[in-house]
């Protein structure tokens, strides 16, 4: 065995791919962290929108318009990523793309709502389309069997980035505040710190992480052009079709798999169950700070440590339950995690004080880790190997879709009842609940034989 590669990864993957791999999940943890759940969020609501009535739904609104980009677009990026091979090269527009507008939310001070919205929904646009594409690489690096343990060791890597990006923000945050400084000072001071090691830790998957997909040939673009004109009812001349671009050829190839969408029935139950269980997982992310604030009158200091808290048990969560799902199956590993979720939500309504809200919060961080690598590596074995960057788009759209209807039904609640955040937190149960339902339907199996048989181009 070359002393470079591991009994986890496919032939010819050396460890140090991996490495560059999950140094993107600790590039970009920090944003997802400290943006969208530890500070940026509860600094919407409370400074910049002044905590008006509208403020929590207007913040989950932008993120929902955010989805709604990513839903319509991803898929076909996706399938243009196949096609091309061009993961890589996509991943660097997009990695920039969210550290410059990353970067942007540190001018949106008190009242200016507008460019907040605008920076917010632009860096989670980029920020989805690189969680997408990189999750793609998966398949090309662990074994079938290692899928659970590799990617839980993305994840887990990932929270170490989320700590390093939330600790230099903390402790900045500590020390303007020992100065007397606002929050219209420091909050985007942290959005700089974000943007900069976002920015600096990615260099490390560039570098190291190859493009192992080769360009689909002119015949194979043909054979998929002829495919999608027949479903029209009628078929170009060839020479017609090969000149036809790769956005014709991208939609093509998403037509067929919508059309063949029975033949992948565990993987359509699967991302249906993702839509329910995300949801959730949603307005956690995105809400958790504003639930602390606004229930627990939480201070930003309480709040970053909350968060801090959350990383490492989601660390703990992600390495060791990616063993654990390897050794006692996909199904059975992700539905454990929902359970825990939905005791996790229990806990957070009952909560009258910090303690139980603090348990409730070290449980969601190892149902976060867990639950979240468990998906990934659930879509990476359902995905053909000729579409795997195009089957990651689908299972982003399923998740983008899941971050419209969480958190805008947890902001819709709030809305109607005046602000009754216990009440909202409870209807978050229901979507693991239904995650769980929808989950029992999958045969992984099944699903695996499927991917195996039908994918090809």
């Amino acid at each position: 065995m070359n002393p470079s590669s591991h009994p986890a990864l496919n032939p010819g993957v050396r460890k140090r791919e991996v490495l560059g791999w999950a140094m993107y999940d600790f590039a970009n943890s920090g944003y997802t962290t400290v943006v969208l759940t530890a500070v940026f969020s509860a600094y919407f609501v409370s400074g910049i929108a002044g905590g008006a009535s509208w403020a929590t739904l207007a913040w989950t609104s932008a993120l929902a318009f955010s989805s709604i980009i990513v839903m319509l677009t991803m898929p076909l990026i996706g399938a243009y990523a196949d096609l091309r091979a061009a993961k890589k090269q996509l991943l660097m527009i997009s990695t920039a793309g969210c550290v410059l507008a990353t970067a942007a939310l540190a001018g949106a001070g008190p009242g200016q709502v507008a460019w907040a919205i605008v920076a917010v929904v632009l860096s989670n646009v980029f920020f989805s389309y690189g969680e997408s594409l990189i999750a793609a690489f998966l398949p090309e690096l662990a074994r079938p069997d290692s899928m659970g343990r590799v990617s839980g060791w993305g994840w887990g890597f990932g929270y170490f980035g989320g700590m390093l990006t939330l600790g230099l923000s903390l402790a900045y945050v500590f020390w303007a505040q020992g100065q007397g400084l606002p929050a219209s000072h420091f909050v985007p001071v942290t959005m700089l710190i974000t943007a900069a090691v976002f920015a600096l830790s990615s260099l490390l998957t560039f570098i190291l992480l190859r493009e192992r997909a080769q360009p689909q040939t002119r015949q194979q673009k043909l054979e998929q052009a002829h495919h999608f004109a027949l479903l029209r009812g009628h078929a170009p001349p060839p020479s017609q079709v090969l000149q036809e671009p790769g956005l014709q050829a991208s939609l093509a190839r998403l037509h067929r798999t919508w059309h063949e969408s029975r033949r992948f029935r565990d993987f359509s139950a699967f991302l249906l169950s993702s839509v329910a269980y995300q949801a959730g997982i949603s307005v956690v992310v995105t809400l958790a700070a504003v639930y602390a604030a606004e229930v627990l009158r939480f201070t930003q200091m309480q709040t970053m440590m909350m968060i801090f808290l959350v990383n490492i048990a989601a660390i703990i969560g992600a390495f060791v339950w990616g063993y654990v799902q390897d050794r006692i199956g996909h199904r059975p590993a992700l539905g454990i995690t929902l359970g825990g979720w939905i005791l996790m939500t229990l806990l957070a309504a009952l909560a009258t004080g910090p303690t139980l809200f603090w348990v409730a919060a070290v449980l969601a961080g190892l149902c976060m880790g867990s639950s979240q690598s468990a998906g990934r590596a659930l879509a990476g074995v359902f995905s053909p190997a000729p579409r795997r960057a195009e089957f990651f788009g689908l299972w982003t759209f399923a998740v983008r879709l899941s971050s419209i209807v969480g958190p805008m039904t947890y902001g819709l609640i709030t809305w109607i009842t005046a602000g009754n955040h216990r009440l909202a937190i409870v209807s978050t149960g229901a979507f693991f609940v239904l995650g769980l339902l929808l989950l029992a339907r999958v045969n992984v199996n099944r699903g695996i034989e499927a991917a195996a048989s039908n994918g090809d181009v």
